[in-house]
């Protein structure tokens, strides 16, 4: 069985990508921190962490077990929240980027409601810069946003590859200048695409601008473009194109989550463990 305890400092260090950072978060000494580390690693046998004189980084397994220690702590909070009496209370204000609001959320946030009636969830589903300035501003005490890879700031849940999409009659020339489907800008995606297909020559047009991914989703099946969608948020009827019209990749994105650091800290725990563990049941 592998130690909470050890879990804790492991998820610290990954969570901050430093040794120092996880020790000042946990308010132990930097030492105790690398010394649960080793012994977790220890313990299944397997590097967790890749580190150097500039930064500290997982290691393919390392993903792997963070998944594994959210769930694990997950469960664990969860068993003692239901057998110990003391049901958990409070206000959570939680904010979605609203494609993230479209696939496995839904399950899991009624998954946290049925375990924890008495938390008042608040859910507000934007898209992740509104989110951002609200968090900021003490409006949300979580929010869970796509972001582009290389931030080291909040909970990393998820990262995978973008990738271009459309309705399954679709026709497209490659001399033709690519019909693009957007969110309106600042957007991670419609920069991707943007990008990508200037650094490959292609011509490009937007056909439709929206600010909602029911707007986006919407275009794209009335065939009026091409989106880009995070792997894991591809709409069953829609299908990959990147193959057939010959496209640039367009990079990976990441899920993260941000917190308020004045919000109640048990339910904030709890919802972000609930979507953390879920990264690794897909």
């Amino acid at each position: 069985m592998l130690d909470p305890v050890l879990l804790q400092s492991f998820l610290a260090v990954a969570d901050t990508s430093s040794f120092t950072g996880a020790a000042a978060r946990l308010r132990i000494s930097q030492p105790t921190v690398s010394q649960h580390v080793r012994k977790l690693e220890e313990a299944v046998g397997r590097r967790l962490f890749v580190r150097d004189s500039r930064e500290v980084r997982l290691t393919d397994n390392g993903d792997a077990m963070a998944g594994f220690a959210r769930a694990i702590l997950a469960a664990e909070a969860a068993a003692e929240s239901y057998f110990g009496g003391a049901a958990m209370q409070g206000r959570l204000r939680f904010g979605a980027a609203d494609d993230l609001a479209t696939t496995q959320l839904p399950r899991i946030l009624r998954q946290f409601r049925a375990l924890h009636p008495r938390v008042n969830l608040e859910l507000t589903v934007n898209q992740s810069d509104p989110l951002r300035r609200r968090l900021a501003a003490g409006h949300l005490d979580l929010i869970f946003v796509k972001e582009l890879p290389g931030t080291t700031d909040g909970t990393f849940v998820s990262r995978e590859s973008m990738v271009w999409v459309a309705e399954e009659r679709t026709v497209l020339e490659s001399a033709d200048p690519v019909p693009l489907v957007v969110y309106q800008s600042p957007s991670i995606s419609r920069q991707a695409a943007i990008d990508a297909l200037e650094a490959a020559g292609r011509t490009w047009r937007i056909t439709c601008s929206v600010r909602e991914v029911n707007g986006l989703l919407a275009a794209v099946r009335a065939g009026l473009g091409l989106a880009v969608f995070p792997h894991s948020l591809l709409p069953a009827d829609l299908v990959k194109v990147s193959r057939r019209f010959d496209l640039p990749d367009v990079g990976e994105v990441e899920f993260r989550l941000h917190s308020n650091p004045l919000a109640a800290r048990e339910p904030l725990e709890a919802l972000t463990a609930a979507i953390t563990a879920q990264s690794i049941m897909r």
